[in-house]
Formats: structure tokens, sequence, C-alpha cells
């Protein structure tokens, strides 16, 4: 008992330092999640096919926010260790990398939002659905995805400085952030949805101009801070001077980041998948997962957030050359982080019998709902062990086995398994829906063994691996 309290329990000033980096990191996501799930029952008010319209768009926003996630997790990594360091300089140049790469993404993914919003809705679709039901939804879908291609832009821009801000361990500027950009989106929401406030009534379409208002809030405010905090930012100054980036850096960044862009877009793309498989089933299944992720997403910022926390103080570490040190407090937070998973599993499980009533659907979607809450639940803290193993392999470094480990599972495990039992069975949409859910107990193993291998324990920013230039910082 006390190996086991000595391996995987820390003292009070260790949970002390590790709440102070998380809890502003949890908060921000749980407000942004509860102002979504707010948006999603105003939407849901109008109707059925107004919300499945809105959940299809939000799958491809899904994707796009994954694969700028992807992008700026590569030299995010890079950024985590140089700041252990202590080297600005080296923050600097993963900074114009992230900047440049989400750039490009951001110009990718409006292009294919504006030329194939009537292709990617209708993949959605059943074909067995009231033929009228069907346009309905193509009709919200594309005047939605119209609109939110424009938040794109700077929701990219904000990513990009929201990563670099926290690998320095401060988390609070964008909670704030997001706090302000949540609080107007409420407002506009109410507003334009239902023409309330002296707003016109604009139904799908105000909930989409209510969210691309807010991200360009919420990336201004970290934006204007970083830039106004010089002291605290060392590496923000001359940044936009030139778009110097080493060479050997900027070769190790593409070698360790292209694995994770493609993981996190194939990642996104995977799951967006099994939501497609799920909606060969009918729109009342769209509808019911749309319900339940609304509500689960609440509590998964939990161990979504301690992962990405995992990422940031394990990294840190590693980049000091505190691999000992590393080692045993990638032990005590992982099992935090599913430790607290399962006491946040078990608050959620409580809403699944009258959260789905708040909605103006049929009961068949309501009953629906209410059954996925509970399994995604149940399945907590499982995703909670494989997301903090996910972020322990990518804090050193281990790109292409963090590919192998996330994209391997969901495209050749996840996905087959989703497609086959709803193409070719009859196996009810419930029980289907457990099965691909808990087929994560699979991942978990595997997590286990690359976690416990060391094969992660690298400084990849050491000396002998310093950039040199003649920029100043």
């Amino acid at each position: 008992m006390n190996s086991f309290r000595k391996k995987y329990i820390g003292d009070r000033a260790f949970y002390k330092s590790v709440l102070i980096m998380v809890i502003p990191m949890i908060l921000q996501s749980f407000v942004t999640n509860l102002v979504s799930m707010v948006d999603n029952i105003m939407v849901g008010q109008i109707g059925t096919e107004q919300m499945s319209s809105v959940s299809i768009v939000n799958q491809f926003v899904f994707v796009f926010n994954i694969t700028v996630f992807g992008a700026v997790a590569g030299p995010g990594i890079f950024g985590a260790q140089f700041f252990g360091k202590g080297d600005h300089r080296g923050q600097k140049y993963t900074f114009r990398f992230r900047l440049i790469a989400v750039t490009a993404i951001i110009a990718l993914g409006m292009a294919v939002f504006y030329f194939f919003d009537d292709t990617l809705i209708s993949l959605f679709l059943s074909k067995d659905d009231d033929p009228a039901k069907i346009a309905d939804t193509l009709r919200y879908g594309k005047e939605y995805m119209f609109i939110i291609l424009f938040g794109l832009f700077p929701f990219g821009i904000g990513q990009a400085y929201a990563s670099v801000i926290r690998e320095c361990g401060e988390t609070t500027i964008p909670m704030i952030a997001s706090f302000s950009a949540v609080g107007v989106n409420f407002l506009l929401d109410y507003g334009l949805i239902f023409g309330k406030l002296g707003m016109p009534e604009m139904g799908v379409s105000g909930a989409a101009v209510a969210t691309v208002v807010s991200k360009f809030i919420e990336a201004a405010v970290m934006i204007v801070w970083a830039h106004t905090h010089t002291e605290k930012n060392k590496y923000i100054v001359g940044l936009y001077r030139q778009l110097y980036i080493p060479g050997d850096l900027t070769r190790n960044m593409i070698f360790k980041g292209i694995p994770l862009l493609f993981n996190e877009f194939l990642w996104a793309a995977g799951m967006s998948a099994i939501a497609q498989c799920y909606s060969v089933r009918g729109l009342d299944v769209v509808a019911a997962r749309n319900i339940s992720a609304t509500m689960t997403n609440l509590f998964s910022a939990i161990y979504i957030q301690l992962g990405a926390c995992i990422g940031i103080i394990v990294g840190a570490k590693l980049g000091a050359d505190k691999l000992k040190d590393a080692r045993e407090t990638d032990n005590k937070l992982l099992f935090f982080s599913v430790a607290a998973t399962v006491a946040a599993a078990a608050a959620a499980i409580p809403f699944a019998a009258f959260f789905p009533k708040i909605y103006n659907t049929e009961s068949a979607v309501r009953s629906l709902a209410a059954y996925m809450i509970i399994i995604q639940a149940l399945a907590m803290p499982l995703c909670a062990y494989t997301n903090a193993c996910y972020f322990t392999l990518r804090s050193g470094g281990k790109t292409a086995i963090t590919f192998l480990f996330d994209f391997g599972y969901t495209f050749f495990v996840m996905f087959p398994l989703a497609f086959v039992l709803a193409y070719f069975t009859k196996m009810d949409i419930r029980l289907l829906f457990a099965v691909v859910t808990f087929s994560e107990i699979i991942k978990v193993i595997i997590g286990y063994f690359m976690v416990k291998s060391d094969v992660w324990i690298n400084n990849i920013v050491s000396p002998d691996t310093e950039q040199h230039s003649t920029e100043t910082v």
C-alpha cells in the first residue's frame, strides 16, 4: 500500500501546483461547453431539423478544430521544452511555425466549407428519412456552414496564441478570453435566434453569427494580452519582424509535427466517420447523439484538460533534463486524471434522467439520448486513461507512436467495428453504440504498455540540438 501511495499519490504541494494550472483550463473548457449546451438547447427549441443541421455541420467544424490543435501540437512539444529550458528565442521560432501552419489550414478549411457544403452535409442524411425533413436539414445546414466558415480564422490564430501562452504555465488568460467570448455568445444567441433584445430573428443563422463574433473576441483578448505583457512573454518581442526559423529546428518540428497533424486530422475524421455510421439509422439518432454529446462534453472537459496539463508539466521537466522526476510526475498525473474522471462520470449519470427532456423533440429521441449519456459516462474513465497516455507519449516527442496509438486505433478498430455493425447488421442502435464506445478498452491496454516502456522519456531540446542565429530576442 505504501509503495502504491508513493508511486501514484502526490503530496499537498504537488496537487496544489497541478490544480493552479489545470483549474483555469477546466473552467475555460467547462464554461465554453456550458454555453455551447445553452446554444444547443436554444436551437433545439426551434425544431429537430434545425438541431440536426447544426449538429452535422459541427462534425466538420470539429474536424477543423482538431486539425488546428494538431498543427500547434508538434511545435508545442518543442515550445514546452524550450520554456522548461528558459530558451525564449526557441519559443519564438516554434510560435512562428505555429502561425504559418494554422494560416495554411484556415485557408484550406474555408475553401472546403465553401465549395463542398452540400456534399459534406448530405453524408449524414439517410435516404430512409422523410424527404421533407432531409430537405429542411440540408437547407439549414448550408445556411449555418456558410456563416460559420468566417469563424475559422479567429479560432485558428487564437489557438496558436493560446498554445504558447499555456505552455508558459499561464492558463488564466485563455480562461478570461473564453469567458469574455462565451458571455457575448450567449447574449447574441438569445437575441439572434429568437429575435430578442432588439435583434432580428435569424434562427440557425443567428446561432452561427453569435459563434463567429465570439471567436473574434476570444482571439482578440489573448493577442492583445500577449503583445502588451512582453515582460512575461519574451518570445513575443520581434515575433513579426521577420519570419526566420532555423532550418534544423524547422525540419525537426516538421518531422515531429507532421505525425501529430495527420493524427489529429485523421482521428477527428475517423470520429466523424463513426458518427456518420450511426446516422445510417436515421435523423433521430443524429439528434440523440447531439443531445448526449452536449451533456457529456461538459464533464469530459476534466480529463481532456488534465491530459493537456500532463503534456505541459511533463514536457517542461523533460526539457529541463529532469527525466526521473518526469516519470514520477507522470505516474501521479495519470492516476489523478482517472480518479477525477470517475467522480465526473458519477456526477454526469443522473443528468440522463432529465436533461433530454429540455429539448423540443420526439420522445424516442429523448429516450435514446438518455441512454447514450449513461453509456458515455461509464466509458469516461477509459477515455481519461487513454487521453493521459496520449499526452504522456507526446510530451517526449514520440509523435510517430502517438500517431499509431490514436489514429491507428480509431481507423483500424473503432471505425471498422462501427461500419460493419451499422451497414451489415440489423443490430439495435443502443447495443451498437455501447459496443463501439466500450471498444476503448483495447486502447487502454495498448496505452498501458506503451507508457510503461518509458520510450517517451526524451529531452528533444538538449544543448547539442540548440539552434543558433544572429536574431535578437
